[in-house]
């Protein structure tokens, strides 16, 4: 059976899931759960990813994302594989978490598409066996982003609940956050009703079975890029030196403001000592904020090859309050670019 294409553009949205190896449990402890959602915040900030919504189950997880950049491939890359390195320190296991090729179906622009595929992940809780409508509620389900979207406290930076509740003609006030659970409700009671609670919506087989979901128009665009024809529409091209072209161009904006923001000038760069602290922590923010490679890193700020980079950042980053390198990490930690 040959693989479901993999599609990258442009200001894509999908429907991405995955489940652990050979459906052992990925999250034992909500201190994982709280290690995935912390590694998902740090893959959208390095890749420049929107979230619209995320639910995180026993063995499995969903995320609705939107992707400004074609880089889906390179930061989900990251994400499963830190966040299985993680796990597995923390349990002291080894070897593969998740089974394999993650799931990612492209979702259509058009609101009734991006809404069913929310209502899909929102209510996966609902929809589990055993799941007591009389006593548990949906709201109550912390690992979720429904609770972000019925109040703001703690919502991260990273999610955004604009684009659903757009569907909806609702707006991110007090009263429009209680019509979307008044929505939800009655969504929750669909469930409730339904001979199989799997099925409730006649959209969710399609969204489970198929490899793009939404209108003829979006999946003859689909199509067309499967097929290699990129339609002139999608400003930028479906290539691997796309995704290298745009972490690069961030990395350099990443490197004037941090030269900038230490005082050091361009010139002085070669001059200075290939393991210079201010050298250290440009490469950590580096590192931490954006998708190049490690060689790019030592060459643009004039480090060599030290094959000991990894541990010298990992040191930076382990620095004490009121040393020199942790005073200089502090300076870099707030660029936005």
């Amino acid at each position: 059976m040959s693989r479901k294409p993999r599609l990258e553009y442009a200001g894509a949205v999908y429907h991405v899931m995955n489940r652990g190896n050979q459906q052992q449990r990925i999250f034992l402890t909500d201190e994982d759960r709280k290690c995935f959602l912390e590694t998902l915040g740090e893959v959208c900030e390095r890749s420049g990813w929107i979230v619209h919504a995320y639910v995180l189950m026993g063995n499995h997880y969903h995320l609705l994302l939107e992707t400004p950049e074609p880089n889906l491939v390179t930061g989900m890359q990251w994400l499963q594989g830190t966040y299985c390195k993680r796990f597995n320190v923390t349990h002291r296991k080894w070897g593969h978490l998740f089974q394999g090729r993650y799931k990612a179906i492209p979702v259509g622009e058009d609101g009734e598409y991006v809404l069913a595929v929310a209502n899909y992940i929102h209510l996966n809780p609902v929809r589990m066996k055993g799941y007591d409508f009389t006593s548990q509620k949906i709201g109550t389900y912390e690992w979720s982003s429904y609770p972000f979207y019925v109040q703001r406290r703690g919502r991260p930076a990273w999610l955004r609940v604009d684009r659903i509740l757009d569907g909806l003609n609702l707006t991110d006030t007090s009263a429009g956050r209680r019509r979307y659970a008044d929505y939800m409700a009655k969504r929750i009671l669909g469930v409730q009703h339904a001979e199989k609670p799997w099925e409730a919506d006649v959209q969710w087989q399609k969204i489970r079975r198929g490899w793009c979901f939404g209108g003829q128009e979006f999946k003859e665009t689909m199509l067309e890029l499967v097929s290699g024809d990129v339609l002139k529409k999608m400003s930028t091209p479906v290539t691997g030196a796309a995704v290298k072209e745009h972490g690069e161009r961030q990395a350099e904006r990443l490197v004037v403001s941090g030269l900038m923001c230490l005082g050091v000038r361009e010139n002085d760069l070669c001059g200075m000592k290939k393991s210079a602290p201010e050298k250290l922590a440009l490469a950590w923010l580096i590192r931490h904020r954006t998708s190049v490679k490690t060689h790019w890193i030592k060459k643009r700020l004039c480090m060599g090859a030290a094959t000991n980079f990894a541990a010298k950042l990992n040191e930076l980053e382990a620095s004490k309050k009121g040393t020199v390198s942790h005073g200089i990490m502090g300076k870099l930690k707030n660029i936005k670019i």
